[in-house]
């Protein structure tokens, strides 16, 4: 087996950590030096079918999710992040950019440990078990991973070894006597100002918990290392002052530029062994194993090839970092947006060019919460709607600010007035044989004459591309869905204010009705071919419908005018397709 071959095969799928161990795979000395070079020309391989020079490849755009943890099954947030974060892709390959899109699950730490106990499994039974599920969950979702990344793969032990020992050797970790509030829910030691006092209100016990989660702490004594968090307050407030947009939304950056100027207390980055078993050792000290969230945060370095040894600038650049975007959600804001940084800043490694953090959802006004009952199952909604349909709606309504309120019924509310009222309706009308026998695509409106009744519309169209590319951007979805319906309801007001199907009675109007007709068809494929980031499948079978070549859905047709140039004659839509059936 080549050295890309095998690369190739573990950078884009989730591997058994037990595979090593079997003949024909190489022993973890061979492969730390492998994950060097020969990753980086497999990944270049990866995206081209012709041979790359790497130093002229183009970065790709690399786009992360969270890991998400394997102590309980997946919810709809994980769900959201996974869709946005799918989205920001498919968006970056609509307008040509190569992209690179990972996921995954983080594997290691005491609430998986206690959880494998709870459960009567061996913590690998329950990491593989719960992983799969995750990997179910996105593959129904139709999220277009590039590699699916598990925190208990051997590639995975050589790069946190390697950034632990960059720490080290630059002097930034050191053993010390640790006290403080610890979190098992949240793996997190917290200070005495992120704790406050809380009493059960039925046995009167006093408790603490963590301010900025609502998780119980206890306060723990202990030996471990610490890393010198408290160095880079500085460092890190100076990196959100010049780049405002590193974190979004404004709300998110503000506040992280709040905790800084608070100052940082150092930061416990292992565990003795003694209370937890269930994680990477540290290196040279078997008797302590690595803090879950170092080792967790390392993995968007392990999924572009870390460490990159021997190489040039120019060939680090094509495995894709640094990270072109980090979605996660907001309640794991401090892990990415100020531990995460600073990890990077002491090994001196480039910075993601933005965190994206978006908000929670809720159900019936209150956070979803298994001992509430109240957890919205992805996969029961993705059976009930499709899955696109629930893509459509977490996009839409999905809040990178405020939290949103998962409704099934309003669900239904957005698939009968915004999917079936306006794209499925506008389509059904446009392909409709009583005003299009011969299912021709008429020819598009000459530019410079433009009639009364038809500018708004067409102006519409026209504005339409950049406001989605500005709200995409922006990593703001709702902006972009709520851009494309507004479009489509004036379309479909233009359609029924000319009533074609009166006009067509008369053979004298035949170039009217074509004119609206070319609107209605115009509509749908300009909103057809934004939707392909949200809608992917749904999207691909209107395009199918309107006759539109698999060579003419990137963003340079999506402008008004562009469709049906090649070969106009011979085009031909497909009518009577009911696209959005009832529910």
């Amino acid at each position: 087996m080549s050295n890309s071959t095998f690369l190739l095969r573990h950078l884009n799928r989730c591997a058994n950590p037990k595979a090593f161990a079997s003949p024909g795979y190489p022993t973890l000395a061979s492969l730390r030096r492998l994950q060097t070079r020969s990753h980086i020309r497999a990944t270049a391989a990866f995206y081209s079918t012709q041979p790359v020079a790497l130093d002229q490849a183009e970065k790709p755009y690399y786009i992360t999710t969270p890991i998400f943890y394997v102590n309980a099954v997946p919810h709809i947030g994980h769900l959201h992040s996974a869709v946005l974060s799918d989205t920001l892709k498919r968006f970056q390959e609509l307008k040509g950019r190569k992209a690179l899109l990972s996921t995954g699950t983080d594997e290691h730490g005491l609430k998986i440990q206690q959880a494998a106990t709870q459960a009567g499994l061996k913590e690998i039974e329950l990491c593989d078990k719960v992983s799969q599920r995750f990997r179910d969950l996105f593959d129904a979702a139709n999220i277009s991973y590039t590699t699916f990344i598990r925190t208990t793969e051997t590639r995975h032990a050589i790069t946190v070894e390697e950034l632990w020992n960059q720490l080290w050797a630059k002097g930034y970790i050191y053993k010390g006597q640790h006290e403080g509030w610890y979190s098992v829910s949240d793996e997190a030691f917290y200070a005495s100002t992120q704790v406050e006092e809380k009493i059960n209100e039925k046995t009167g016990e006093k408790y603490h918990v963590a301010i900025e989660t609502g998780k119980q702490v206890e306060w723990t004594t202990e030996e471990n290392y610490k890393f010198k968090l408290s160095a880079f307050a500085e460092k890190l407030l100076e990196w959100l002052e010049q780049d405002p947009d590193a974190i979004v939304p404004r709300s998110r950056h503000e506040e992280v530029q709040g905790w800084l100027r608070n100052g940082l207390s150092d930061l416990s980055i292992s565990r003795p062994k003694t209370r937890l078993t269930w994680g990477i050792p540290i290196p040279g000290d078997d008797s302590h194993v690595m803090y879950v969230w170092m080792d967790a945060l390392a993995n968007y370095l392990t999924v572009v090839g870390y460490p990159w040894k021997d190489l040039s600038e120019s060939e680090k650049s094509v495995c894709g970092w640094p990270a072109d975007a980090q979605v996660v959600g907001k309640d794991i804001l401090r892990f990415h947006a100020v531990y995460w940084p600073a990890f990077l800043m002491a090994a001196e490694l480039a910075l993601p060019k933005k965190i994206v953090a978006h908000a929670h959802w809720t159900q019936s006004k209150m956070k979803m919460s298994k001992s509430i009952g109240n957890v919205v199952d992805p996969f029961t909604a993705m059976q009930e709607f499709g899955a696109d349909t629930i893509r459509f709606y977490l996009m839409n309504d999905g809040g990178l600010a405020d939290d949103a309120d998962y409704s099934s019924e309003l669900v239904k509310q957005r698939y009968k007035k915004l999917l079936a009222g306006q794209l499925g309706n506008l389509l059904n009308r446009s392909t409709s044989t009583s005003l299009n026998p011969q299912s021709k695509v008429p020819a598009a409106p000459l530019k410079d004459n433009i009639q009364p009744g038809d500018k708004e519309l067409y102006l519409k169209l026209q504005l339409l591309p950049e406001v989605v590319d500005q709200a995409m951007g922006n990593c703001r979805t709702t902006h972009a869905t709520q851009a494309i319906f507004d479009m489509l309801g004036e379309a479909n007001a233009h359609f029924s204010q000319n009533e074609p199907w009166k006009l067509i009675k008369d053979s004298a109007n035949k170039e009217r009705v074509d004119t609206v007709l070319w609107y209605a068809l115009e509509s749908v494929r300009m909103a057809a071919l934004l939707l392909q980031p949200i809608m992917p499948t749904k999207a691909s079978e209107i395009l199918n419908q309107l006759d539109i070549r698999k060579d003419e859905r990137s963003w340079e047709y999506i402008q008004v005018g562009r469709g049906w140039k090649k070969d106009a004659e011979a085009r031909r839509v497909i009518p009577g397709t009911l696209m959005f059936p009832k529910i």
